[in-house]
C-alpha cells in the first residue's frame, strides 16, 4: 500500500448524505394556474383587439376579398345637328365586365373631319386638367376631357355623373353575382345650330384647299356652317391613334387650327363696307357724293391705283357710294378714307365687329384694327397718308377673322342688328342694334345687291337661279287624277343675292392673294349669310365666289 497517494482521513461518525430537495405541491399548482391565466388573458386581449378595436377594418378586408367595386362611366351627352341628326354619341358600357372601370367609347358622324372645327376632340386628362377641373362632377385619373371645340366648351354638362356597381367574386376573382348597382347619370345632350348636310357639302368644296367658311342665320346668328381646311379626324383622338396624332401636331399646314375663328387675314375690299358706313354716318359723304375715277392717285412719291385700271387699263368714271360698292372702286375709297381719317375708320370698323372677339364660345382670335397711336406704340413709326389709303381698302395692318366678316355681313343683312354667332339652336339670341341709320343701310344693301348683278364684281352669282322638282298631275276632262298620270316638273327660281368680293395681299413667296367672298340671300328677307376665305389662291370673285355659289345652291335646292 506504500504506492498509494497520501489521503487525509476525513470520515467521521457525524457525516451523512441527505436525499434530493423536494418542492411543495401547492407551489407547483399555483404556477400552473398562473400560466393558464396569462395565456387566456393574452387570447382575450387579442380577441378584443380583432373583434372590437379593429373589427370593422377586418370586416372590410373580408368583404373586399369577396366583393369588387366597378366605376361606371356615364354615357356622354349626345350632340345633334339642327334637324336632329346625331353627329356625336357614346355607346352604353358593358355592365357585366369585371374591369376596374367601365368606359364607353365616343363615335362621330362620317366624315368626322367635317365636324372637327365645331365639335373639337377629347383626350385623356393630364395632371393639369385634374388640378384645374371646375366641374361639379370632378375628373378622375384616366378620364377623358374635351380639349377643343364644343367638346371642351360644354364638357361639364356632357360628361354626366359616375355610377358604381358592386359584384361578388370567388377566391379566384371570378364573377358570382351583382350585389348592387348605383346607375350613372348620363350627360346632357345638345342640339347645335349646325346644318350637318350643308356642313358636309361645304367640307367637300374646300377640303383640298387652305380655306374657311362660315354660314349664319341672319335673324339670330345661328351657325349653319363653320368649316376649316385642312382639318383633322376627332375619331383619331378618341381611338388614341398615337401615330396619326403626332403627324397632325407636326403638320406645317396646322390642321388643328380653326381658320374660320382663329385665322387672321387682311380683309381686302370687304372692309370697304365698314369704311362706307363710317363715311355716311359721319356725314363725310352723302348718297349724292361723286368722285371721279382717274385710274390712280398719288400720296407723296407713291402711286395708288384702282384694280380695274391696274388689270385692264380702264376706269369707272364718276362713282357714287352704290357704284363704288358694286365696282369695288379703290379710288372712291381712297378718297373717302382720307376724308374719314384713320381714327374714325377704326371707330366704325369696331362698331361693325372687327378688332374684337365675337364671344361665340370657341377659341377665336381678336384681330387688329390699327390707328396712328397703334402704329407708334407697336412699330415705333409715324402714320402716313399712304397708310390711310391702304387701310381704306382693307390692306396694310388690318387683320380680321372669317367669323368677324360673317358677323359684320349678318348685321347688314339684318338691317343693322348684329347678333353673336350661336352654336346652339333655339338659344336666346344675343343681338344689339348698331347705330346705323336706315338711309345708310339702304345704300350699303343696294350696293351689295348690285355687286352680285351684271356689271358688279361678284360674277359667279349673276342671275343666280335654283332648281326644284315638283310633282304635278296630268289632268283631262275625261280622265280623273291618277298616279300613272303624275309627272315631275323642273321649276327654276331666280334668287337675288347681295354680296361683296375681296382680294387681299398675302405674305406668300408667290405673292398670290387671299380670296374673299361674303354674301346673303335672298337680298330681301334673307335666310342665310355665307362668307368664304381661300388662302393664297387668287381673286375673290374667281376663287371664293364659286364656292359661295355652290353653298347657296345646296341650301336653296335641298329637300326640307
Amino acid at each position: 500500500m506504500k504506492k498509494l497517494p497520501f489521503i487525509n482521513k476525513g470520515y467521521s461518525a457525524n457525516m451523512r448524505f441527505a436525499d434530493e430537495h423536494s418542492y411543495s405541491p401547492n407551489i407547483t399548482f399555483f404556477f400552473f394556474l398562473l400560466t393558464i391565466g396569462i395565456s387566456f388573458a393574452l387570447l382575450f386581449i387579442r380577441l378584443f383587439q380583432l373583434t372590437i378595436v379593429k373589427g370593422s377594418y377586418y370586416s372590410r378586408l373580408a368583404n373586399t376579398n369577396r366583393t369588387h367595386e366597378i366605376v361606371i362611366e356615364p354615357v356622354r351627352g349626345m350632340i345633334f345637328d339642327r334637324k336632329g341628326i346625331i353627329i356625336a354619341q357614346n355607346a352604353k358600357p358593358n355592365l357585366t365586365s369585371l374591369d376596374e372601370r367601365l368606359i364607353s367609347s365616343r363615335t362621330y358622324a362620317d366624315p368626322a373631319e367635317a365636324l372637327a372645327p365645331v365639335v373639337g376632340y377629347r383626350q385623356i386628362a393630364d395632371q393639369t386638367d385634374l388640378k384645374t377641373d371646375t366641374c361639379l362632377n370632378k375628373l378622375a385619373s384616366g378620364d377623358t376631357i374635351g380639349k377643343k371645340g364644343f367638346e371642351k366648351l360644354y364638357d361639364c354638362d356632357l360628361r354626366g355623373v359616375y355610377g358604381k356597381k358592386l359584384v361578388e367574386v370567388d377566391a379566384h376573382g371570378n364573377y358570382l353575382k351583382t350585389i348592387s348597382v348605383l346607375p350613372p347619370s348620363d350627360g346632357k345632350s345638345f342640339k347645335l345650330a349646325l346644318d350637318w348636310e350643308l356642313q358636309k357639302k361645304t367640307y367637300e368644296l374646300i377640303k383640298n384647299k387652305k380655306a374657311a367658311v362660315v354660314a349664319l342665320k341672319p335673324q339670330n346668328g345661328e351657325l349653319f356652317v363653320m368649316a376649316s381646311s385642312p382639318t383633322f379626324n376627332p375619331q383619331d383622338f378618341e381611338d388614341r391613334e398615337r401615330e396619326k396624332i403626332v403627324e397632325l401636331l407636326k403638320n406645317p399646314d396646322k390642321p388643328l387650327f380653326n381658320r374660320a375663328a382663329e385665322g387672321l387675314y387682311p380683309p381686302g375690299s370687304i372692309f370697304k363696307l365698314a369704311v362706307a358706313v363710317g363715311a355716311l354716318e359721319e356725314k363725310k359723304i352723302t348718297e349724292r357724293t361723286i368722285i371721279e375715277d382717274n385710274g390712280s392717285i398719288k400720296a407723296g412719291s407713291l402711286s395708288f391705283g384702282n384694280w380695274y385700271f391696274l388689270q385692264y387699263g380702264k376706269t369707272d368714271g364718276p362713282v357714287d357710294v352704290v357704284k363704288a360698292i358694286r365696282r369695288s372702286n379703290d379710288i372712291f375709297f381712297y378718297r373717302i378714307g382720307e376724308l374719314l381719317g384713320p381714327n374714325h375708320i377704326k371707330k366704325w370698323a369696331e362698331i361693325m365687329g372687327f378688332g374684337r372677339k365675337t364671344g361665340f364660345g370657341l377659341d377665336e382670335a381678336e384681330g387688329t384694327i390699327p390707328s396712328p397711336f397703334w402704329k407708334k406704340e407697336v412699330l415705333g413709326e409715324s402714320w402716313f397718308t399712304g397708310d390711310t389709303y391702304n387701310y381704306s381698302i382693307g390692306q396694310g395692318y388690318a387683320l380680321v377673322t372669317p367669323l368677324q366678316i360673317a358677323q359684320s355681313t349678318q348685321a347688314l343683312a339684318n338691317n343693322g342688328t348684329m347678333c353673336t354667332p350661336q352654336l346652339l339652336r333655339d338659344a336666346p339670341g344675343r343681338c344689339k342694334k348698331l347705330p346705323l341709320s336706315s338711309k345708310t343701310l339702304l345704300f350699303i344693301q343696294e350696293g351689295m345687291k348690285e355687286a352680285c348683278a351684271p356689271g358688279g364684281t361678284g360674277w359667279p352669282l349673276f342671275n343666280f337661279t335654283v332648281s326644284h322638282t315638283r310633282l304635278e298631275s296630268a289632268r283631262s276632262e275625261s280622265e280623273p287624277i291618277a298616279t300613272d298620270s303624275n309627272r315631275l316638273k323642273l321649276i327654276s327660281t331666280p334668287i337675288v343675292v347681295a354680296c361683296k368680293t375681296g382680294t387681299a395681299e398675302s405674305n406668300s413667296a408667290s405673292e398670290t392673294p387671299h380670296a374673299w367672298f361674303t354674301a346673303y340671300a335672298p337680298a330681301k328677307n334673307p335666310e342665310i349669310v355665307v362668307t368664304v376665305l381661300v388662302e393664297e389662291s387668287g381673286q375673290g370673285s374667281d376663287i371664293a365666289g364659286p364656292i359661295v355659289h355652290d353653298i347657296l345652291t345646296a341650301y336653296f335646292e335641298r329637300d326640307e
